[in-house]
Formats: structure tokens, C-alpha cells, sequence
């Protein structure tokens, strides 16, 4: 480690002042307090992924305002995983089919962290592009169903990196990061949904649902066809409870020259 140490000052010499100050902010960044916890069950988030993972979360936030979007929390599992010595690939980008193979498999990975996020529910705004095909009554809508179902058979896990802004008692921001995995059967149950388009939309092709339901006809989830110009999927009003929250991080602002 002394040698490390050398080696590193070293290196450090030759940097200009605003190297220093970026190299500085990093520095501070390590050494403020992160709140982690990690599901005891989990079996892909270990205690030393949670450690690595919280590490790539603070600095990031050293250099950035916003939180983790969807690409660079697939280069950030990747890395963490790397960085304890397991094995993962990331797809290419854009690729239609899973984001990462993480031990052989295959796996889906999304997020959200808009102003509208909510505690108990889950939204997934483009879960995947539904393309041109017949979409004109609502007869069309299991067609587009099994679309969702066909998309589903290219990844084996879903995860979602959800973000929270919050503030302190002191109105300090705090970062919040919680890892939630979508059990695959649970959207597999849209099989037997129910549709619904909505007729009053003005969009072209009109906008509708799939909806699943439990016994007690309360929703599990909603498969939403976003209608216009986009023609994608969304999912709406996924119940968190039907989920599995695998991590959570927790942290405050970090100030820096960026």
C-alpha cells in the first residue's frame, strides 16, 4: 500500500490547479457518510457490490446534477461487477433484446427518477418501442399484448435503479437510490389483462390499456400502448410490493468545481 501511495502522489504532482480542485472534490466525495442497506436474501447485490456500486453513485453526483439514466446505469453495474471480479457484458447500444449478461444471464435494466416517482408504484415510461403493425380498435390491443410478451422472451431478470431527490431537515439535498428487481412471471400475467382503449384520445393511433388485476380487482400493473407519433410501451401502476427491493443508497449533496 505505501508503494501505491508513492506512485499516486507522484502522478498528482504534475497536475494543473483545476486537475487539483476535480481530484480534490473526488477525494472529499469518498469520505462523506453513504447510508447503504442490502436485502440479506439478495443474490445479486453481495456486500462488497453494494460498496462498489454506492462508490460510482457518489461520484457521479461529484461530477453531475442529474441522476443515473438508463445507459449509464447499465456501464455502472458492469463496472461494479468488474471491480469485484465477476463476470459481465453490456449489450451493444440500442440493441432490442436484454442490456447486460451477468453471469450467463440475461438481464433488462431501467430507470426513473422523474419528479412524478412515486414510493409504492413503479413507472416504466418506454419499456420498448411497439413499431408499425395494425393498431386502429380495440380488438388490436392483444396484438400489441403479444408484442410485450415476444420482447419479453429476449432477458431472463428485470431491474429498475430508481431515484429519489429528497431534502433534509436542514433543506440539504439528498441523493436516494433504491435497486428493485420485476419479478418476469408477475408481467407474464398480462396474458389474461384487460383491454381497453381510449376512445376519446385525440392521438393517432388512439391510446390503450392492458390491465392486471388481483383477486380482490385491485391493479398489479397496467401495460399502457402510448398512442401518436411514438408508438411505445409503457408500464403504469406497478405495485412495489410485488417486487423485490435488492439495495438501497443514501447520501448527501457533494459540492465540487463542476
Amino acid at each position: 500500500m505505501p508503494d501505491e501511495f508513492e506512485q499516486i502522489a507522484a502522478k498528482i504532482g504534475v497536475l494543473s490547479g483545476g486537475q487539483l480542485a476535480l481530484l480534490k472534490s473526488v477525494v472529499e466525495t469518498f469520505l462523506r457518510p453513504i447510508r447503504s442497506w442490502r436485502d440479506e436474501d439478495s443474490d445479486v447485490v453481495d456486500s462488497t457490490f453494494l460498496e462498489a456500486f454506492g462508490d460510482i453513485l457518489r461520484l457521479h453526483h461529484t461530477l453531475s446534477d442529474d441522476y443515473l439514466d438508463k445507459h449509464r446505469f447499465e456501464a455502472a453495474m458492469c463496472r461494479a461487477y468488474h471491480a469485484i471480479g465477476r463476470h459481465c457484458v453490456r449489450s451493444t447500444r440500442n440493441h432490442p433484446g436484454h442490456d447486460g449478461t451477468v453471469r450467463g444471464v440475461a438481464w433488462s435494466l431501467k430507470t426513473q427518477g422523474d419528479s412524478n416517482i412515486k414510493d409504492d408504484v413503479l413507472h416504466i415510461s418506454k419499456f420498448m418501442e411497439l413499431g408499425k403493425g395494425k393498431w386502429e380498435t380495440e380488438t388490436d390491443l392483444p396484438g400489441l399484448r403479444d408484442r410485450f410478451l415476444e420482447h419479453l422472451k429476449g432477458y431472463d431478470r428485470i431491474f429498475q435503479l430508481g431515484y429519489f431527490n429528497l431534502r433534509d431537515e436542514h433543506e440539504q439535498r439528498i441523493h436516494f437510490y433504491e435497486m428493485v428487481e420485476i419479478p418476469k412471471n408477475l408481467l407474464l400475467q398480462c396474458r389474461r389483462g384487460e383491454f381497453e382503449m381510449r376512445l376519446e384520445s385525440k392521438q393517432n393511433p388512439k391510446p390503450g390499456y392492458c390491465t392486471v388485476r388481483d383477486r380482490k380487482k385491485a391493479v398489479k400493473f397496467q401495460l399502457y400502448f402510448d398512442g401518436g407519433t411514438e408508438r411505445k410501451l409503457q408500464i403504469k401502476n406497478l405495485q412495489k410490493h410485488l417486487c423485490k427491493v435488492h439495495a438501497t443508497w443514501r447520501f448527501g449533496e457533494v459540492s465540487g468545481p463542476l
